[in-house]
């Protein structure tokens, strides 16, 4: 358990269902996905992509500062976010605050963009090594926001942001810092990373299927997981402060012992202790729902679900995702669905997946875990408390 509960007081994202929160409730709310069929060097993939007008807020944003354009969508987003979710949390006059934001791929399209020209040309150009490296991401975060505190980026694959809670947790725990930005940011709309999905045979494939990704259809008989594109930061504090939206209040994590590059165990060892981790001596009863990491997938989705079933026996919370709607956003996967959790426990309302029969739909929303897993087997699970006002 947690020396004291963390205050989450700022949360902003930018993803297919757009960039302000009362936009992106009235999206969840509706049964339709954001996934639309784009051509990747002439492969045709599913993906979700940034609304006009999300796309438009990213160019004005690279017409602010001339090194700006020079930068990968994966900074991009995140710069974005972090602006709002400062002014949420009323941060716009703080310098100190730690920062980490992460990525599992970083700055995919540079990296292609670069690579190409080498293999044309044989040489780099001048920025091919500043604009793609992790580090950029919380970097520029750091400039922007014109912080002084630590400025941390790393890739835990698609757990990346959850385990950026967890360390930003650690930091105010210490009491080496008061204040700490989080999340993760991922742009992979590339063709080279949607060809190394295909090339797992995880990816969604076209179908008359209306919901083309089945994320929590337990009797799927296809990988359907799809990729989507976008960025979620949080601003932790130590304590509960008065503008709190939600309290961390349990954090988890545990890797296992792995036997293919990108599966876990059956049962999900890694989530059943990062569970209960997470859980501490929180009565099981008391757990209202769970957002799943479910990505689409046959293996990786049961995994899950049997491990929750360890976990909670009889007594398993309402269960749902995002990712049947926004995709797969590796990274910033668990951000974004930190960001449903407090969103449904502000408007006291379950956001199901509509494509399956719900057995358990909460009539409180007080207590939500939320998951993250990635290659390599790295599971994060964070519980999540709607603050006593």
């Amino acid at each position: 358990m947690l020396q004291n509960p963390v205050s989450i007081t700022g949360i902003s994202s930018i993803s297919p269902i757009g960039i302000f929160s009362k936009e992106i409730w009235n999206l969840y709310k509706e049964s339709s996905h954001k996934i639309t069929f784009e051509d990747f060097a002439g492969s045709i993939a599913p993906v979700a992509k940034l609304n006009s007008t999300s796309r438009k807020e990213i160019e004005k944003l690279k017409e602010e500062n001339s090194q700006y354009a020079s930068l990968d969508d994966s900074v991009l987003f995140a710069l974005f976010a972090a602006r709002n979710a400062i002014k949420e949390a009323n941060w716009e006059d703080e310098v100190d605050f730690g920062i980490n934001v992460g990525s599992s791929r970083g700055a995919t399209t540079l990296f292609e963009k670069y690579h190409k020209e080498f293999l044309e040309t044989n040489q780099s150009s001048t920025l091919s090594s500043p604009t793609t490296t992790l580090g950029n991401v919380s970097s520029w975060i750091a400039q922007d926001l014109g912080s002084n505190g630590p400025d941390i980026s790393h890739s835990i694959t698609c757990s990346t942001a959850l385990h950026a809670v967890l360390n930003g947790v650690a930091w105010l725990q210490s009491g080496l810092s008061n204040k700490f930005l989080v999340g993760g940011s991922e742009a992979p709309l590339t063709p080279f990373t949607i060809a190394q999905m295909k090339a797992l045979k995880i990816y969604a494939s076209a179908t008359t299927n209306p919901y083309p990704c089945q994320a929590m259809n337990w009797d799927k008989t296809r990988n359907t997981m799809f990729l989507g594109e976008g960025a979620g930061i949080a601003c932790l504090e130590n304590g509960i402060t008065e503008n709190a939206l939600a309290l961390i209040t349990g954090i988890g994590y545990a890797t296992e012992s792995l036997t293919h590059n990108i599966s876990i165990s059956t049962n999900a060892d890694c989530f059943q202790k990062s569970m209960k981790m997470a859980l501490g001596t929180t009565n099981l009863e008391d757990i209202d729902a769970i957002i799943l990491h479910a990505p689409g997938t046959i293996k990786g989705d049961q995994a899950e679900f049997n491990a929750i079933k360890a976990v909670f026996g009889e007594t398993v919370p309402a269960l749902t995702t995002n990712k049947w709607k926004i995709g797969h956003t590796f990274g910033a996967s668990g951000i974004l669905s930190m960001e449903l959790a407090i969103l449904m426990m502000k408007h006291q309302e379950f956001i199901p997946v509509p494509y399956i029969s719900h057995k358990t739909i909460p009539q409180k929303l007080n207590k939500i875990i939320v998951n993250a897993v990635g290659f390599g087997g790295n599971a994060v699970s964070i519980l999540l408390e709607l603050p006593q006002k």
